[in-house]
């Protein structure tokens, strides 16, 4: 009897897992099909670079944002903590090999809030000089016309719902470790693949579903002045680890519009080994668990062909059982294609389509463990989230609480 509860149960949840993926294609073709802003649109624009450390790939990200083809003027500014942050040289270096572009190093030593990122970020504020602010992480690489894609969405004039924030989608590029430099790590594949398969075709469902975005994505965060200044600036998301959808969530329930822009634009992933796979998700999903409760609640259904595998092993092999696991994995592989490779672009999913069915089981044993506690480390420090907020929590209850994940 418990097990043809399991096989029903499972049977269940793979059939919500095939409309999960059948509606992720449908919102993949919607995107791919959209009306395009019209490039052109060049207003001056300030890049803002919170800087802690140097990551794989830096110095080449930094370059990228130097070589636009971009018809405005444009200014990055590059803010640290201290100077003695070993990214200082990397800003002196890329000062002297583009001397053509306007690139200041701004010191910011104050602590606004417990995100040091944002704090940061609210110390660089008062140095822009343009009215169009481009936010983003510092290992992000762009492509040329990065700029100008980018900043076309707000040429669009609408009245009732101008556009406030645009964001991008993005790949990730996987690295290996100290010891093998060359070969990415488990841990890096496992990620890259997930943001390729699962976090990219979540976003376009979500986008397709409530009719636009209604959060921003840290690869890319550019804002008019003016719609920062109507929640407030930045400063009051300091207190938030989850930044980057606190500032779209907020812009959109101002009154304006999130458009997600005709632009991908690739991030380091680093050389984790596979615990340290496994913190980093456990940090993002506690994350936002806090910041999306419904959304992230409903991520148990997208599992579809997690759920097919269990099934199949439930249902002893079964025939049936087999062919709907067939089923639940054409789909799950033409979602990857479709969107990591034909969107994204990242050939890296072709190498890696193997490791699909572990990733995704895997995905909802996180899933399922992220809801154990509510703690999190993160840059080296233990800290408690509720409702999306940084809480410090005190020494008694970190030496009780259970192990949690390194950033």
């Amino acid at each position: 009897m418990f097990a043809l509860v399991i096989a029903a149960a499972t049977t269940l949840l793979t059939f919500a897992g095939l409309g999960y993926s059948a509606v992720a294609l449908m919102s993949a073709r919607a995107f791919v099909r959209r009306r395009r802003a019209a490039a052109g649109f060049a207003p001056p624009v300030t890049i803002l670079k919170p800087l802690r450390g140097v990551d794989a790939g830096m110095a080449e990200a930094f370059a990228s944002h130097c070589r636009q083809e971009y018809a405005g003027e444009y200014e990055i500014l590059f803010g640290v903590a201290g100077l003695d942050d070993p990214a200082v040289a990397l800003v002196r270096q890329l000062q002297d090999q583009f001397p053509e572009r306007m690139i200041r190093l701004i010191l910011c030593p104050e602590t606004v809030g417990p995100n040091g990122k944002v704090s940061c970020l609210a110390q660089l504020l008062p140095h822009a000089r343009h009215d169009f602010l481009l936010i983003n992480d510092s290992d992000i690489r762009v492509g040329p016309h990065y700029l100008a894609h980018i900043l076309a969405p707000f040429a669009v004039a609408d009245s009732q719902r101008p556009v406030g924030l645009v964001t991008a989608l993005y790949r990730g590029l996987t690295h290996g470790s100290e010891s093998a430099p060359k070969t990415a790590t488990l841990g890096s594949r496992l990620e890259a693949l997930g943001i390729s398969t699962d976090f990219a075709p979540a976003v376009l469902t979500s986008r397709w579903l409530e009719r636009g975005l209604h959060f921003g994505l840290g690869s890319t965060l550019a804002v008019s002045r003016t719609a920062l200044e109507a929640i407030g600036g930045l400063a009051p998301l300091a207190d938030y680890l989850a930044d980057d959808y606190q500032l779209g969530a907020r812009i959109h329930a101002a009154g304006y519009r999130i458009e997600l822009a005709n632009e991908i634009v690739e991030t380091s992933v680093p050389g984790w080994n596979f615990s340290g796979f496994l913190h980093h998700q456990l940090r993002w999903m506690r994350t936002m668990r806090e910041s999306r409760r419904a959304g992230y609640a409903g991520m148990v259904f997208s599992c579809g062909l997690a759920w097919a595998f269990l099934n199949l092993i439930a249902g002893g092999c079964s025939l049936p059982a087999f062919a709907l696991f067939s089923v639940a994995l054409l789909l799950r592989v033409s979602l990857a294609l479709g969107v990591g490779v034909g969107i994204l672009g990242d050939s890296q999913v072709l190498r890696d389509l193997w490791l699909l069915l572990p990733r995704d089981l895997l995905a909802l044993a996180l899933w399922a463990w992220s809801y154990a506690s509510d703690t999190v480390e993160w840059r080296g420090e233990r800290m408690l989230i509720r409702n999306g907020k940084i809480v410090r929590p005190e020494p008694e209850s970190l030496s009780t609480a259970p192990a949690v994940e390194k950033s």
